[in-house]
């Protein structure tokens, strides 16, 4: 997130509009490349094999259509934590926070989801696989392990606490090195060791069918493809918004895209023919945690392994920083809009929210405990991003339609057609995230709202918005329907609705969901007031020190 300075904690001002277009593009491609570069080609090869490309395609695509959605969105309402604020705008706070909370719940796991892959990645390294026992065979944590994560996320801590300046300044240089690594990586292995049957070894180009394409979207692809948002999330603090955000949004997603699908190109192509002899359960041998340092040995090239060794404790550890500062300022944001308690909207008086930072930090060790292996939380954090992701294709369709004067300097073109395919696109995503995730996800809504209505409760009465219980009907009805799918689906569900059936079903839920979701929306009155009032509670917030 972009620093802004603070004088006196609590003083009325706004927040600094100084981040550019660089700075944008920089914290969106910063968050896009980070962990999974090092292991999502892994994970989706073993699961679609050669087409693992497909997945990636299939991906870029959803994602940029999502990306081209939040572009409009955030050019034409600058302000901070747009993600959550854009759905409150056209269907009340309960929305708001519905889309908040998600946006929460992703970004909190993230900085636990780097840590897993900064120690799935070193114990790939012989001195501290011998000597230092991380993980268990199945990827999990092990005692020391949990240890070892343990002090990353206090480093997280303290850092954001009274260290967030020199981060800051540092962030484009961190994002330069996060880019050059795997471009450096690609140019190696498609060099030095390249072998072209690969793309049809182990039984094919599909060995898995179209459900190993789908399957690696949420295993991996996804979640390396995620993170344009957090351009949206600074527009508040951009210096031309209008102008900057839609460019950053779209320049980062772009070069993401290409960058991941050279990636799994050079990979497929590097990998030892005779380990696809048997199939792609295990592409690259014994000890697959540091898929492309084990491939950079194999052609040759130490000089590489020890730079990807290297990234990866920078790639994630710095990835997992922003995010730590991204989730204390969503829950700072959450508490100044009365949806949380007041005390996560404290300030200290260096100007961070103290509060939100050690919050995030308990919640971190938390996701440690029932989600231990890197894959298992990326599943998790990959349905909250796409839910997130799936209140602004409704929301855009809403605000065309209640707020038409609104300058929009990019519009997302032919929108009637593509905001519902954007919508159907994030729905997919969280039905082939699995069941499992699914209903975690749930459990963590509905915990949630219970925090929301507590946190309503006790606020005075001429403090609180209306619900607008009408506007916002659609949203746990669109839920369940997708939980339902989830558990007769083929994706952690009992395979009672056949292959392709699901698919069908869940963009025709989707799409039923959007169209009434749309009718629902509040009166353009409604909106102004609700945009007035988010511009005048920003420019009266305090400002943070987060880290840019």
């Amino acid at each position: 997130m972009a620093t802004t300075t603070t004088g006196a904690v609590g003083s009325e001002r706004h927040l600094r509009r100084d981040v550019g277009f660089w700075g944008l593009m920089f914290v969106s491609l910063g968050s896009i490349i980070g962990s999974g570069w090092l292991l999502g080609a892994l994970t989706a090869a073993k699961l679609a094999g050669p087409a693992s490309l497909l997945s990636w395609v299939l991906a870029a695509i959803m994602l940029a259509l999502l990306a081209l959605v939040h572009a409009e969105l955030g050019a034409a309402y600058p302000i901070a934590g747009g993600t959550a604020r854009f759905p409150a705008f056209v269907f009340g706070p309960m929305a708001g926070f519905s889309a908040g909370w998600m946006a929460w719940l992703q970004a909190v796991s993230i900085a636990p989801i780097e840590v897993e892959a900064t120690l799935s990645y070193s114990d790939h390294i012989s001195w501290v696989h011998n000597n230092v026992t991380m993980l268990h065979e199945d990827g999990t944590l092990t005692g020391t392990g949990l240890l070892i994560a343990s002090v990353f996320m206090l480093l997280f801590i303290v850092i954001n606490i009274v260290g967030v300046k020199l981060l800051s300044e540092s962030n484009s240089i961190t994002v330069v090195w996060k880019t050059a690594i795997p471009l450096i990586t690609i140019v190696v292995l498609l060099l030095l060791t390249f072998h072209s049957g690969n793309f049809t070894a182990g039984g094919g180009f599909m060995p898995f069918g179209a459900h190993g394409i789908f399957a690696a979207l949420p295993a991996g692809v996804v979640f390396a493809l995620q993170g344009f948002e957090q351009a949206i999330q600074l527009a508040g603090e951009a210096k031309k918004p209008q102008q900057d955000v839609s460019r950053a949004v779209i320049t980062a997603t772009v070069i993401g895209t290409i960058v991941y699908i050279l990636l799994e190109i050079a990979f497929i192509g590097a990998l030892d023919p005779s380990h696809l002899a048997h199939g792609w359960a295990n592409p690259i041998g014994k000890g697959d945690f540091g898929p492309y340092a084990t491939l950079a040995t194999g052609a040759g090239a130490a000089w590489l392994t020890w730079l990807l060794y290297a990234d990866a404790v920078i790639s994630p550890a710095g990835t997992g920083l922003v995010y730590t500062a991204t989730s204390s300022r969503l829950s700072y944001a959450l508490g100044r809009q009365r949806a949380l308690p007041k005390p996560v909207a404290q300030v200290s008086k260096k100007g961070v929210p103290l509060v939100s930072i050690i919050i995030a930090f308990i919640v971190g060790e938390i996701a440690f405990l029932p989600f231990p292996s890197w894959q298992s939380l990326v599943g998790l954090v990959t349905s909250a991003t796409a839910i997130m992701y799936a209140f602004a294709p409704i929301s855009l369709r809403a605000l065309r339609l209640r707020d038409p004067e609104r300058v929009r300097p990019y519009r997302l073109p032919a929108h009637q057609l593509l905001a519902p395919i954007a919508f159907v696109s994030a729905n997919l995503i969280i039905y082939w995230s699995s069941f499992q995730a699914e209903w975690k996800l749930g459990l963590a809504s509905v915990l949630g709202l219970i925090i929301f209505a507590i946190t309503r409760a006790t606020t005075p009465a001429a403090e609180r918005d209306s619900l607008n219980w009408k506007a916002s009907a659609w949203i746990w009805p669109w839920f369940v329907g997708l939980l339902v799918i989830g558990a007769l689906g083929r994706y952690g569900g009992n395979s009672k609705i056949p292959d392709w059936w699901d698919i069908i079903l869940v963009a025709v839920w989707a799409l039923i969901t959007y169209f009434v979701a749309v009718r629902l929306a509040v009166t353009s009155a409604e909106v102004d007031a609700a945009v007035a009032a988010e511009e005048a509670e920003l420019n009266a917030a305090p400002e943070l020190n987060l880290p840019d």
